[in-house]
């Protein structure tokens, strides 16, 4: 590919990049709004596009975020890649404050009352994960499996998680859409504006070229019109019975 870096950059390397981006998590965001607000689509399909990514952000599905924000922009008719930009909400600086609210609102729903902080909250995250792969890999490992664990993940953790996202993910992407609308309307009337007077300014620089002398050089049908006046006339044609001219 034209785009593919020469020398591939280590996992590790990567993974660090996506966690704390090389140029900052204001630039990268940065980054997203302007992708975002250059979409070729009307403002209410980008909108409801973030308000897709944003509402997916709040479930506790790491790694089908994409997935999810494409199928539920698809359900809504929105725009699909600005769906996936928006999935950038959830990220690692604003993971406290999204599980947080989420697991809040989740106990308070479920009536189970409980308070995880969120060192406690990632580290039922990476027991889960790793309990999951060991059931998984079992059968060629030759291990026994173990549910109790992720059973109690489930019913404590996750099941709030995902029951109390749906509130504040539910307000925070319908801001998300009604300041998007707005936002990327008047950038778009700005940029066919700009396109207007740029196609104006070079539609009248056009037929105005300098010509020798400084002044504007004629056009090609000018030209075309000079050298049929400068053609001299063909000769008359002789009638019949006359005699024709010399060299004739």
């Amino acid at each position: 590919m034209v785009f593919r870096r020469r020398d591939r950059l280590p996992l590790f390397t990567r993974l660090a990049n996506f966690v704390f981006p090389k140029g900052g998590w204001v630039r990268a965001a940065s980054y997203v709004w302007h992708r975002v607000r250059r979409l070729p689509d009307p403002p209410h399909r980008i909108a409801r596009g973030v308000f897709a990514g944003i509402l997916v952000s709040f479930t506790p599905l790491f790694g089908f975020h994409f997935i999810l924000a494409a199928l539920v922009g698809y359900l809504i008719r929105a725009n699909i890649l600005a769906a996936l930009l928006a999935t950038f909400l959830g990220n690692p600086l604003t993971f406290p404050l999204i599980a947080g609210s989420a697991l809040a609102t989740g106990d308070l729903i479920l009536g189970h009352g409980g308070n995880f902080s969120i060192p406690q909250i990632m580290a039922a995250f990476s027991g889960a994960s790793g309990e999951l792969w060991h059931n998984l890999m079992s059968p060629f490992t030759g291990a026994v499996p173990r549910w109790s664990s992720l059973a109690r993940f489930y019913t404590t953790v996750f099941l709030p998680y995902l029951v109390g996202g749906i509130l504040p993910g539910t307000l925070a992407g319908l801001a998300g859409y009604y300041v998007t609308i707005p936002l990327v309307a008047a950038y778009q009337l700005r940029r066919r504006k700009r396109l207007r007077e740029r196609f104006v300014a070079g539609a009248g620089r056009a037929p105005g070229r300098a010509g020798p002398g400084g002044g504007a050089a004629p056009g090609p049908a000018a030209v075309t019109v000079a050298a049929g006046a400068a053609a001299p006339p063909p000769p008359p044609r002789a009638a019949e019975g006359q005699p024709r001219p010399p060299g004739s």
